[in-house]
């Protein structure tokens, strides 16, 4: 525990040390929010965009933080040999998973402490929201993103690795009912997004706050078999050289 503890430590120093992953991970989802909810110009279905865009954007921020923000990070930690020196230390792969994971729960409540308050400015107002299976939610949502953001980063150079988390985090952006409503989406497409990550994290978070278009029961399958089996890729994969 005195490893996983002293490497979470670093682990939040580094990111606060890092304003590129600031602005990522707290910046573009608070610009999404504001503009989308002040301009009318996506079908989102309900009288007042706020509602529709608020538990997407709380989606979009755990997604750019878990798995871009994360995998791009450690991505380069490897390629400097940062991750090398470490796998020579005790710490070992499953407690340096975990310390990242840790990590980017602490930076997700700092964004969800932002992104609430704004949406409630904007004209947000759940009626009968469920933080408990909201934050449920999220937890899932994290474990499963950082699974994928770590296998991509512990198997691809440094280069490559930002390319491919770049192109992942915009198709699952458009394709994952956060700012684009499934109904909006090609029949077959839809199929395919209420399967992704994305979609499924989005849909409860939706049936959890505001029940906005949501399929109850179904995409907490989805998310749930997410988040087991990317960690335990990654887990598989991941390469400290």
């Amino acid at each position: 525990m005195s490893r996983l503890g002293a490497q979470v430590r670093t682990e939040l120093q580094l990111v606060s040390r890092n304003g590129e992953q600031l602005l990522l991970t707290l910046g573009i989802p608070v610009m999404l929010l504001v503009f989308f909810s002040t301009v009318d110009v996506l079908p989102t279905g309900t009288d007042d965009p706020v509602d529709f865009l608020a538990p997407g954007v709380l989606a979009l921020a755990v997604m750019s933080t878990a798995m871009v923000s994360l995998g791009i990070g450690t991505g380069f930690e490897r390629t400097y040999k940062v991750l090398k020196r470490l796998g020579a230390t005790p710490l070992g792969r499953g407690r340096l998973i975990g310390a990242k994971i840790i990590s980017v729960v602490a930076v997700e409540m700092v964004q969800f402490a932002v992104l609430v308050p704004v949406a409630l400015l904007l004209g947000w107002d759940p009626p009968s929201p469920d933080w408990l299976m909201a934050a449920l939610a999220v937890v899932l949502g994290t474990v499963a993103f950082a699974g994928i953001g770590l296998t991509l980063a512990g198997r691809l150079r440094g280069e490559i690795n930002l390319a491919a988390q770049n192109a992942i985090y915009l198709a699952l952006l458009l394709l994952g009912g956060m700012v684009v409503p499934f109904a909006e989406l090609p029949a077959p497409v839809r199929a395919v997004a209420y399967l992704l990550p994305s979609g499924a994290l989005s849909d409860v978070l939706r049936e959890a706050l505001t029940d906005v278009g949501a399929r109850p029961g179904a995409s907490w399958v989805v998310l749930t078999c997410w988040a087991v089996a990317t960690p335990l890729l990654a887990r598989r994969l991941f390469r400290f050289e």
